[in-house]
């Protein structure tokens, strides 16, 4: 059992004093050294070992003074002789070790001073042999006590799973296949986390395979599998002849090698890799990236990619602060002072429960369990700030992994998921054991977090935890788009949203707001889900809030508005999320996080209510309509030709060549612009047949074998009002194109724009379905199409492409609150600042809209003619200005519901 830090102080100063006097300046080396491992309870026979040959660069062979391998590497000298040479010697030693030996620290020593170098910090440390005992933490290492900094993207969690991959694939290479290996290699991980974090004694699982393994690894399976039925069973159950060395080791139950597994088959170079495993600091590695390492190790073209499978404590950290974290904090500091109330606040966070319905390996509850535990340590701090002995640690650590729930659909990450909660758990005992003097550890294990391996969008919640004890949800449900669901997924969103009609266009993530919203029914439940940030955007949210607000009269309490989940790892694609917490009831302290850029950091604002666009506004929500609010001309969809690729030419040259075959076919070639044509002022054509006589058209058989290619295409369609119009094979399948200049706005646009690109065109130009059209746009309709103020509206309100907006007429443009009765003066304003925008492009007809409005390269004039056309537009809705696109998106909002409620009470009347 390893000493508590209280007593290795104790010795450590024992130490200092007996080996500052000048009587032991002539001891023996070995002596200084077995006292000094004494210090933390260590045997130094057990670890390290004294003179050990080695190898040098030169071909000589020298002796290390002493050794721990892939730990410690000691010099020891004379007193008086050079530390910085004893260093340089210890250094020689390296080439000749092999790479599993090399040492994570170097130390040297003349009696009189020690020199500490941490390799991996690249930190050295020097100070007298009397002042150890002030020094003694950075020795924690020895006794397993050592404090760690995690990074998702540390080498050491690259190698870990690169070694940890090898494994799988030589052990599956060997016919150690599916359900049995991934058992096998998550007891290993653990053994591996135990060995270098204190559940194990230090280095004891290395030491065991090192001495007891042969070093062809033919012994090897058979003797890890004693190892873990040796774990499994008690200590007074165990074999009386049972290996003395195999019996130290502690009894961990938990059913984690309760399960008997095959014997699997080694041989040296998998007996190698896993001593290099064993070499590195599993420590440095948080078990809150213990599932996603897993999950790398299992698939070999993701383990260099580890990153991509962690979701970084700091953006956990997003949704667990206030959700609930922040009130706890709150309430903490409320209760100092008073023991009573810090008992009665200790007593209610044991009574917490929490269920993350989606939790993959874990990392959401793992993190919000180790927030739980600093919480109580503080709450111990302060109740025992007086010195009170703590004879029993353990009853005073109320929290346990008990209080936690998952669900997962796959086998395996449920399984890590409860050891990961173990690891977090014995991390914090470690701490508990630091801070309170007195080790601390929960073995055997004898509770677990409750995870269950199913489907959470068709079993019932309460069979996994009833209502009545849960207080919290959360977690991270998967993002599917409708497009990519499978079948089976399908079928879920079917199965949740059977009542709600047009739900086919949602992502999968809104089904776990289904099935939250109707299970905390009568309950003071709180929720929060990361998801895409789809849900409060677009047609969606018509559908999905509606049905919420509808069906369960949820309230919306925090979010974090859209911002980017992002790794650091290769090849890792940006993901644009929120995070909404809602429950059951309202509260008044709602808050709302804004990125002003999304990769950055957020900033917070109090709110009176916060809607499904995630803004502070009344809990409305905007669905498809047919016309505009206000009395303006109709938005449509431009031409959707629905031909096969029989009408268009895909340059100007392929026009060219089938006008030599068929020159009199110039006068039906018209100019054709899809959305990206329209931005990068690319030119395709079309054959625009609308008024061609049966004569004219016999007369050019080329254009007839077109039109027949036409006919064919849609006849062979499956749907049938594709096939109907196989009837008028001359003409477009849908045409809208106006007879006059008409506003074209392109149905995509690019995030990094400010102002999506819009613009008049004549009617000559034919333009396809992934423009929308205005027909009939005056200059100030344009004015205010193209400001800051329709631009917030549609980021707001608008569906995405990717990250991209996607604009559309029945959503953002019918929807769009215009200002209302704006004065002669302000509309005169508002068309002569929109001139100013047209005037400004007109300066540069070489460059496309795309080029124009790119925020690189977008050219001042330009710039400053936009900066003013926003400011006549602001002025028709108020006198004041918008400081910011929080304001005006509020502020639309606001002007929303009074145009609705107009149209509400004119229906009324009807």
């Amino acid at each position: 059992m390893a000493l508590s830090w209280n007593e290795i102080k104790n010795r450590a100063l024992r130490f200092s004093k007996e080996w500052a006097e000048e009587s032991r300046e002539h001891a023996e080396a070995k002596t200084f050294w077995d006292e000094f491992f004494n210090v933390f309870g260590i045997s130094r026979r057990r670890v390290a070992t004294f003179e050990e040959p080695v190898k040098k660069l030169n071909d000589q062979y020298g002796f290390i003074d002493l050794f721990w391998k892939g730990t410690l590497l000691v010099e020891h000298k004379s007193k008086g002789k050079s530390l910085d040479k004893a260093y340089s010697q210890a250094l020689d030693y390296f080439a000749g070790l092999k790479e599993h030996e090399l040492p994570k620290y170097v130390l040297v020593s003349d009696f009189a001073k020690i020199r500490l170098y941490d390799l991996e910090e690249g930190s050295e440390t020097e100070f007298a042999i009397k002042d150890f005992y002030k020094k003694v933490k950075l020795f924690g290492f020895i006794a397993g006590y050592q404090k760690r900094a995690y990074k998702a993207e540390d080498p050491v969690n690259i190698k870990a799973a690169e070694l940890m991959g090898k494994l799988h694939d030589a052990l599956k290479d060997g016919g150690y296949d599916g359900h049995v290996l991934e058992v096998y290699l998550v007891r290993l991980l653990f053994c591996l986390f135990a060995d270098d974090t204190g559940i194990f004694e230090k280095d004891t699982f290395r030491e065991y395979l090192e001495i007891k393994t042969a070093e062809d690894g033919s012994n090897l399976g058979a003797l890890l599998a004693e190892f873990f039925q040796t774990l499994d069973t008690p200590r007074e159950r165990r074999n009386k002849m049972l290996d003395e060395q195999l019996n130290q080791f502690q009894y961990v139950n938990g059913k984690l090698f309760e399960e008997p597994l095959p014997i699997a088959a080694f041989n040296s170079e998998m007996r190698e890799i896993l001593l290099e495993c064993c070499a590195l600091d599993w420590g440095k590695i948080s078990p809150a990236i213990f599932g996603s390492m897993f999950q790398a190790v299992m698939s070999p073209e993701e383990r260099r990619n580890l990153g991509a499978h962690y979701t970084t404590e700091k953006n956990i950290l997003k949704l667990v602060k206030p959700l609930f974290l922040d009130e706890l904090h709150t309430e903490f500091e409320k209760c100092r002072g008073s023991k009573k109330k810090l008992v009665d606040f200790h007593t209610k966070l044991s009574r917490l429960k929490f269920l993350d319905p989606a939790c993959g390996c874990g990392n959401f509850l793992v993190i919000t369990y180790r927030e739980l535990r600093l919480l109580e340590m503080q709450i111990l701090r302060e109740l025992y700030k007086d010195g009170q002995t703590v004879l029993d640690v353990s009853e005073i650590m109320w929290i346990d992994v008990d209080q936690f729930c998952g669900i997962e659909y796959d086998e395996w990450p449920a399984r890590i998921a409860e050891v990961a909660m173990w690891l977090m758990d014995h991390q914090m005992n470690m701490l508990v054991s630091e801070e309170l003097g007195q080790y601390f550890v929960r073995l055997p294990l004898k509770k677990a977090a409750s995870i269950v391996h199913g489907n959470a969008l068709r079993i019932d919640w309460q069979d996994v935890v009833p209502k009545n004890e849960l207080s919290y949800i959360l977690g991270n449900p998967p993002f599917i788009g409708h497009h990519y669901q499978n079948a089976e997924q399908k079928e879920d969103m079917k199965c949740v949203f059977a009542k709600v009609k047009g739900s086919g266009v949602l992502d999968y993530v809104s089904a776990w707001y289904m099935k939250a919203g109707e299970y905390i029914q009568g309950t003071s439940i709180s929720v929060a889900f990361v998801s895409t940030n789809s849900i409060s955007q677009g047609e969606q949210v018509g559908l999905l809030w509606n049905a919420l607000f509808t069906q369960f009269k949820l309230k919306i309490h925090f979010a974090h508005r859209t911002f980017s989940w992002t790794s650091e790892a290769r090849g890792k694609a940006t993901v644009h999320v929120v995070i909404i917490g809602f429950a059951a009831f309202d509260k008044k302290g709602k808050r709302i996080f804004d990125y002003e850029d999304i990769k950055g950091e957020p900033q917070e604002k109090s709110a009176r209510n916060i809607n499904p666009y995630l803004v502070d506004a009344d809990d409305v929500v905007i669905t498809n309509r047919s016309q505009p609010l206000a009395n303006v001309p109709r938005m449509i969809w431009g031409n959707k030709p629905t031909d096969g690729g029989n009408f268009l030419f895909a340059d100007a040259a392929e026009k060219d060549a089938f006008l030599e075959q068929e020159p009199n076919a110039e006068k039906w070639i018209r100019p054709y612009l899809s959305g990206r044509d329209f931005l990068h002022d690319a030119m395709r054509y079309c054959l625009w047949l609308k008024d061609v006589s049966p004569a004219e058209l016999k007369a050019l058989p080329k254009v007839m074998e077109r039109v027949a290619g036409v006919r064919k295409m849609r006849l062979a369609s499956k749907a049938e009002a594709t096939r109907n119009k196989a009837a008028t094979p001359t003409l477009f399948a849908q045409i809208a194109q106006p007879e006059s200049n008409f506003l074209v706005v392109p149905e995509v646009s690019s995030e990094r724009r400010t102002y999506i690109p819009i613009a008049y065109l004549p009617p000559e130009r034919i333009v396809s379905n992934t423009i929308q059209i205005v027909p009939n746009a005056s200059v100030f309709e344009f004015g205010v199409l193209t400001s800051a103020m329709h631009m917030a509206w549609m980021k707001c309100v608008c569906g995405r492409l990717k990250s991209d907006y996607r604009y559309s007429n029945t959503i953002v443009y019918n929807n769009y609150p215009w200002p209302l009765a704006p004065s002669e003066k302000n509309r005169k304003a508002v068309e002569a600042a929109a001139q100013g925008v047209l005037d400004a492009r007109a300066e540069f007809p070489d460059s496309s809209l795309a080029d124009l409005y790119d925020p690189l390269t977008m050219p001042p004039s330009l710039v400053k003619a936009h900066q003013a056309l926003d400011r006549a537009v602001d002025l028709c809705y108020r006198p004041q200005p918008f400081p910011n696109e929080t304001a005006r998106i509020e502020f639309l909002f606001n002007l929303y519901a009074q145009y609705t409620e107009v149209l509400l009470n004119q229906g009324k009347k009807k």
